[in-house]
């Protein structure tokens, strides 16, 4: 099957902190792939190192055949991204970011049919600065959609959705998966990787602690949920590191 993203041996510092220790994997097409761990991991650096926008220190990164250093356009114009933080520019409302959006792109998509699938064409004619958290979020993730991208990225998905627009938002990715749409994401909430995701990758530390589908990981560590595989590989990481740094 096409690999739509390749990663090897990624790695990234911040003067003496490794955010990213040599991270390997592959998205394939129509495969949704969590990427999870706790806080400061390096989910989001390891995004943006894969998009060229943060600049790797070592690694083999490739994204729809090109590479991000030099092919940064054809990558932009065939992907979505949403990331944990969009800004907009004051006084504009919702069908305009829209538009400005879709304006950026040869071949796009109605957006008043993501208004519709994302229960936001009541807001369309509001301001972006009046929209709630969750209502945002919604936004931003329908925004990423616009180009009829091949690959979407999406960095904390779901983060402040009440649990019926979570669902929501689960079941057009599903569509979108359907039809051959390649995901990545990550997110804190085990049970959207669980319902989205066919394989995973658990990083602490910005190091690979597991890779693999849902299934191999309950076989691995005798858990039935993902939750709780998460929690037992966190905390003995978590442990194993303060006792290199605090030996009895």
């Amino acid at each position: 099957m096409e690999n739509i993203i390749e990663v090897k041996n990624l790695r990234k510092t911040y003067k003496e902190k490794v955010a990213v220790d040599a991270l390997d994997f592959t998205v394939k097409k129509g495969e949704t792939f969590g990427l999870i761990g706790p806080n400061g991991a390096g989910k989001t650096t390891s995004i943006e190192c894969l998009l060229g926008i943060k600049k790797r220190d070592q690694g083999f990164v490739k994204i729809l055949g090109f590479n991000p250093d030099k092919d940064y356009k054809k990558i932009f114009s065939s992907i979505g991204v949403q990331f944990q933080s969009a800004f907009y520019p004051d006084h504009i409302k919702v069908k305009e970011a829209c538009m400005m959006r879709a304006c950026l792109y040869k071949d796009v998509m109605d957006y008043h049919l993501l208004l519709q699938h994302f229960d936001l064409m009541d807001k369309k004619e509001a301001y972006v600065s009046h929209l709630s958290g969750g209502e945002k979020q919604k936004l931003s993730v329908l925004l990423s959609l616009i180009n009829k991208p091949r690959l979407i990225i999406l960095d904390e998905l779901t983060t402040g959705l009440d649990p019926q627009a979570r669902r929501q938002v689960w079941h057009y990715l599903k569509e979108l998966q359907a039809q051959g749409i390649s995901i990545l994401l990550t997110s804190h909430y085990m049970d959207e990787i669980e319902y989205l995701c066919d394989r995973l990758m658990i990083i602490h530390e910005g190091k690979r602690v597991f890779r693999g589908s849902l299934e191999e990981a309950k076989k691995k560590f005798a858990y039935e949920k993902l939750e709780d595989i998460y929690l037992h590989i966190v905390n003995k990481e978590k442990k194993n590191y303060e006792n290199i740094i605090n030996p009895l």
